[in-house]
């Protein structure tokens, strides 16, 4: 068990705070604020306990230079209005200056402070001990709570705990504790969805949950890359061409492992991508050469329905079409429709998947949603992200 801020006093001390406000803008407006909204209850709880907040985060990829198009200023605007106070902001092209310490050192109890994007430095990504000494001297007491990047060893994710008694804050709790007992001590029958169209990304999480699950569904992109290594003709499909064969060993594993992989019995086909294009509905193994597979067919739809009704965990990363073109969003929208109505602990794991249940109005039907596509995917894998690593154990 890791430790939380509520394992430590923390009335009257600065602490700097590792968010996630890494938020899609467009000319200069953030367009969806959900991380800022799942940073609010650590921010909250340490406002009310008497800290003095320093919060830190990235945003785009300024690539180690200070371009003000990714400054965090619009974060500490939403912010104010969430919190209902003033959120200090101070900018500083190098981050941290005497103006930004001044700001820290000047905090009563209960006010915040968010200082400039951490990767206007390139020393955040180098996790350079320097500029985690640099952020550390702000504070007296660092919270991990940015999941999003809890993959990545960046000065401002782990180097910092080297300077600092280090914590997590409750949405970081929440991703270790649903992620944790997925995988490690599910309730039974288990059932992984695994879509999107590469396989190379998804190999190490599959081979990781086939000794695992019970079921693994297997639906998108990727599923035509399973076909071929089955010898079956996939038509214009895409292929991860690299990857036939680590497919063909994940079937004989999962027959070895007697875990039942589930895959598309017929599919959505269209002559090009287009979402005008006419669908063709076939069987998985009459996909014509001229044609590819944009989605999973009505019978598909309906077995991976009967699995996710069965199921008492339900675990889903990746889309089963290409659900950006509405004509051959179908599949998806079942997948995320079925997991809504289920009983079973349902866990999305950030990414495509995360969006589509957003979109199509699931997201508070679910369990837990991950904030973090790349860093699910390598908790899945059973990888200890670097982030979470540097927590202090109770």
């Amino acid at each position: 068990m890791k430790k939380t801020v509520k394992d430590i006093i923390v009335k009257d001390k600065k602490v700097i705070v590792r968010c996630d406000f890494n938020v899609p803008m467009i000319d200069g407006a953030i367009t969806d604020d959900t991380r800022i909204k799942a940073a609010l209850p650590t921010i909250e709880y340490l406002i009310a306990e008497g800290a003095k907040v320093i919060l830190m985060s990235h945003m785009g990829r300024p690539k180690g230079e200070p371009k003000m198009e990714f400054t965090l200023a619009p974060v500490a605007e939403r912010l104010s209005q969430y919190l209902k106070k003033d959120v200090k902001f101070v900018s500083s092209p190098v981050v941290v200056d005497d103006s930004v310490k001044a700001a820290a050192e000047n905090l009563a109890s209960g006010e915040v402070l968010l200082i400039e994007n951490v990767r206007f430095r390139k020393e955040e990504t180098d996790n350079d001990p320097g500029f985690a000494k640099e952020l550390a001297s702000l504070a007296e007491i660092f919270v991990q709570d940015a999941f999003g990047t809890a993959h990545r060893a960046h000065a401002s994710t782990a180097g910092i705990a080297e300077y600092l008694p280090c914590v997590s804050g409750f949405l970081i709790e929440k991703e270790v504790k649903f992620l944790g007992e997925a995988v490690e001590a599910p309730k039974r029958p288990f059932l992984a969805i695994m879509g999107g169209a590469k396989v190379g990304d998804k190999i190490p999480v599959i081979e990781n949950l086939i000794t695992k699950v019970d079921t693994l569904i297997i639906g998108g992109g990727m599923s035509y890359t399973f076909f071929k290594a089955m010898g079956l003709e996939i038509g214009k499909s895409i292929l991860d061409e690299g990857n036939i064969g680590l497919a063909a060993e994940l079937l004989k594993k999962a027959k070895d492992n007697g875990v039942e992989i589930l895959l598309p019995v017929d599919v959505v086909t269209a002559a090009e991508f287009s979402n005008d294009a006419e669908r063709v509905v076939v069987d998985f193994d009459k996909i014509p050469a001229d044609r590819e597979g944009m989605d999973i067919g009505p019978k598909t739809r309906e077995l991976y329905g009967k699995a996710i009704a069965e199921a008492a965990t339900v675990v889903w990363n990746g889309p089963m079409g290409v659900f950006e073109l509405p004509n051959f969003a179908e599949g998806t929208k079942a997948v995320a429709s079925y997991m809504a109505d289920s009983d079973a602990v349902t866990i999305i794991g950030g990414g495509d998947s995360a969006a589509a249940v957003e979109q199509m109005g699931f997201a508070d039907k679910m369990t837990h949603i991950s904030t973090g596509g790349g860093a699910s995917l390598e908790f899945l894998e059973g990888k200890e992200l670097p982030g979470i690593a540097v927590i202090e154990d109770k």
